[in-house]
Parts: C-alpha cells; structure tokens; sequence
C-alpha cells in the first residue's frame, strides 16, 4: 500500500516544530507502524535527510517506550493495541496518516516524536516499591492471597508505562498510571503497612507534573492494556485515608 504520512518534526525542546510530508510507498499490510517508520526513515537517509526520531525498544507491547498519536488517537485506532503492535492493514490504500508526540505538559517533546517520561519516574521512586524490612523473603506459599486479590494486583501490574492515558486525557491528567502503579502493591498484604502513606506520597509528586481528574474515561479506552478506571477510584480513597491519618499523628 502507498500512504501520505504528515510527521511532526521539532529539533529540540525549545525550537519550533511543523509538520512534514512524507510518502510512504509499498507498504506491506503485514508491517507494525513502527516498521513502516523504520521504512520511510531507510529512504530518508537514503536522500541523505534527517530520519524521524521515535522512541521503541521491545517492539512487543511490553516495554511502554513506544507511544504515538496516530490521527489524533493515543496509539492509533486499534483498541487495546500499543504502536508497536499496531498493523498497517488497519489502513487503507491512499490513506493520509497524521503522526505526533505525546501532547501533554507533563512530557515535554524532546525530539520529534520523542518525549521526556521522567516525570512517571518521579511518582514511581516517591513511593511505588515497599521498603518495609522483612526479613529474608520467605517462601511465597506461607503468604495466603485469595484469588480476588492477585488477580487484581496483576491487573494493575499489567500498566507498561507508556503514557498513552495522559496524551488522551483533556486534562492532561496521570492518575490511570498513578493508580496501577500504586494498587498492584496496595492490595496486596506486602504492601499494607506503607499503603496509606504511598498514596500520598505518589499523588502529591502526581500533581506536581499532570492535570486533575474529571473522569472522562479517555485514559482507559486509550490504554493498550485495558486496565480501568476503578483503580482510580481505589487510589482516591486510599488518599484520603493517608492524609486523614497525617492530620491526626500532626
């Protein structure tokens, strides 16, 4: 297939950035998008131009690294689906396909389509690990977890840390990754003696980078993994409890 590609190209983080016409030819409908960019920059090069600089790693739906807009959808129009899993047979022939960053003030762009996800670093060392002393690790039988419980953890457990729910959001808003980060340690009996005070420790650095939640749901039909929205919902309460908590021992 032949496709009209208009890139979003930018420098650095304080230049100017525009789009670009690219024409992307003999495209198999078997390629990821990624591959039909590595495509398009092999012919770049080439002509002797500047390739698109994009983030990948695993190319697996794994790793989070990749993440693009895609015709203004975070990730492209596959549900459940990261970039890097994303085929090109869910295009059409002649197809224009408008290609960003990350929109969101939380990741600043650092090259085209590249963008500085540190900030979802930062949540993670405020409080996402337990750092209780237990000892050495006992065997895992001896600690009872009922079924409810782990599945839900690894659901959480499940968030690759793409993004992706934050370029979706109107608000610019972290509190989908925020909140898997948090409750796959927080529901679990490893994690209870921190838990009131992760929340708040994670939240707060939270809100120091992205925008409030007003539960439009954009994050969760966005995220390639599926995880809801409840978590959101867990994260809160667990929150409120942690500053409660803090008010009383003040």
């Amino acid at each position: 297939m032949n496709l009209t590609l208009r890139v979003w190209r930018q420098a650095g983080p304080d230049a100017p950035g525009r789009f670009e016409t690219y024409e992307a030819t003999d495209v198999s409908e078997d390629a990821s998008f990624l591959e039909m960019l590595d495509q398009v920059n092999e012919q770049l090069t080439d002509d002797g131009q500047e390739p698109i600089e994009f983030a990948h790693d695993c190319r697996e739906g794994i790793c989070g690294t990749c993440g693009l807009m895609i015709n203004g959808q975070a990730h492209g129009p596959e549900r459940a689906t990261a970039t890097c899993q994303l085929h090109m047979r869910k295009f059409a022939d002649g197809d224009e396909i408008v290609i960003e960053p990350w929109r969101a003030a939380g990741f600043p762009i650092v090259k085209d389509l590249v963008v500085d996800r540190s900030a979802f670093d930062r949540i993670v060392e405020a409080g996402g690990y337990i750092s209780v002393d237990t000892g050495s690790a006992p065997d895992g039988n001896l600690i009872p977890v009922p079924k409810e419980v782990a599945d839900a953890s690894m659901d959480a457990a499940a968030c690759i840390a793409c993004g992706a729910c934050v370029a979706a959001c109107p608000n610019g808003a972290a509190q989908l990754f925020t909140s898997a980060k948090m409750a796959h340690l927080n529901v679990l009996p490893q994690g209870q003696p921190e838990r009131h005070e992760r929340a708040v420790a994670m939240v707060d650095t939270m809100e120091q980078f992205f925008g409030s939640c007003t539960n439009m749901g954009e994050c969760e039909a966005a995220c390639p993994k599926g995880i809801s929205i409840d978590f959101i919902a867990w994260m809160n309460k667990d929150y409120r409890k942690g500053k409660m908590k803090s008010r009383r021992s003040a």
